[in-house]
């Protein structure tokens, strides 16, 4: 049910979106150049492994440059990527992880598999019993101000009550956030 529902949410926004997404795929372009898009390794369900997509917020080998986890008013972040991080556009192509079955619209966000060491074996088990999403719990609530611990709790809390309908209810919630001025 969960993944019809995924898809009934996806595959029109997607087609609604190409062209949005088309205009910051140039904008990145012209900004900083090629790539734009950027790819992950991050832990999906069960815990395998899967390429995240995001358009590219920072400058190119970013990752090699700087901390894994990004702070506000990072020289890494380029122009256009302020505007991409503060408006979430730069989660757009996470529409694609939907459509292959990657991720889900409501979910966990997906960490990188080495962040399993911030976690119980439990813990990381059941975080990993869902798949991902692109917005969870956690967004909705904390938008990218929850604590470690807040987070860990809202996403063990969907795990355990997950459903069309909260689903549904959380995607408001993220929706309200995006609404405001709180930004990444």
């Amino acid at each position: 049910m969960k993944r019809l529902f995924d898809l009934a949410i996806a595959v029109p926004a997607s087609l609604l979106l190409a062209l949005p997404m088309a205009v910051v795929a140039a904008a990145v372009w012209l900004d900083s150049g090629r790539p734009v898009l950027f790819g992950q390794e991050r832990a999906g369900l069960g815990g395998r492994p899967f390429k995240i997509l995001k358009f590219r917020s920072m400058v190119v080998d970013a990752e090699r440059l700087g901390p894994q986890r990004t702070a506000s008013g990072d020289p890494r972040i380029t122009r256009v990527g302020r505007v991409l991080r503060r408006t979430s556009l730069d989660e757009l192509p996470q529409l694609i992880n939907v459509l292959r079955g990657d991720m889900s619209l409501v979910g966990p966000r997906p960490d990188l598999p080495t962040q399993a060491t911030d976690y119980t074996p439990a813990e990381w088990a059941a975080r990993c019993s869902v798949r991902p999403g692109i917005t969870g719990l956690a967004q909705a609530l904390y938008r990218s101000h929850a604590t470690t611990q807040q987070r860990l709790q809202a996403d063990l809390d969907y795990v355990r009550r997950h459903s069309v309908r909260r689903d549904l209810y959380i995607i408001g919630l993220t929706a309200r956030q995006l609404f405001r001025a709180s930004g990444n």
